[in-house]
């Protein structure tokens, strides 16, 4: 009886805590998509990063951070190590990306972190455009909403703007929409 309630745990333990995969994307328009597997220890790692976190502003610069930190360890797996801010300093090498397939990565990995119940004050939401001129699209980000009452506060969590590994860019979500951001 001992023996197989400690069998019993054992995989209750296991099956809480596993490494997980993440299909990131490159190439423009997520053309291509690579499994980039993130240790339960690495995962745990950024989990206390954001634990720390004491209020939602500062869970913002946490997952900025933690952002960076996901994106460098998913380029010691693939060639989005070579990514850089923008669309033009990394033009035609391997493993360059533009805001597509920044922004459902960074979703991907936002929701992973929720899903294993790392952000405290925020929720995912689905990627955002803005607009050029009112009717084209001229670029994409991942979006976050600060779980509170009333009327709720969304940001944009673009890791477009840097290189690979660097801090993503996080601000209101109106003001990204108007343009505001790094200029890459």
């Amino acid at each position: 009886m001992r023996c197989w309630l400690l069998v019993l745990c054992s995989l209750l333990a296991a099956s809480a805590w596993a490494d997980e995969r993440v299909p990131i994307c490159h190439g423009y328009g997520c053309l291509v998509q690579e499994q980039i597997l993130y240790s339960d220890a690495r995962l745990a790692e950024v989990g206390h990063m954001l634990n720390a976190a004491v209020n939602a502003a500062e869970e913002r610069k946490s997952i900025a951070e933690v952002i960076g930190q996901l994106y460098a360890w998913g380029g010691e797996q693939s060639d989005i190590r070579n990514d850089r801010g923008g669309n033009y300093a990394d033009a035609g090498i391997p493993g360059m990306m533009d805001c597509i397939d920044h922004s459902t990565s960074t979703t991907r990995l936002l929701a992973m972190l929720e899903g294993r119940g790392y952000l405290r004050w925020h929720r995912v939401l689905g990627p955002e455009p803005r607009y050029f001129a009112f009717v084209i699209v001229n670029h994409y980000t991942a979006v976050i909403e600060e779980k509170m009452d009333g009327e709720a506060a969304r940001f944009a969590v673009d890791s477009w703007f840097v290189d690979n590994g660097q801090p993503a860019v996080i601000l209101p979500l109106v003001e990204w929409k108007k343009g505001a951001g790094p200029d890459v």
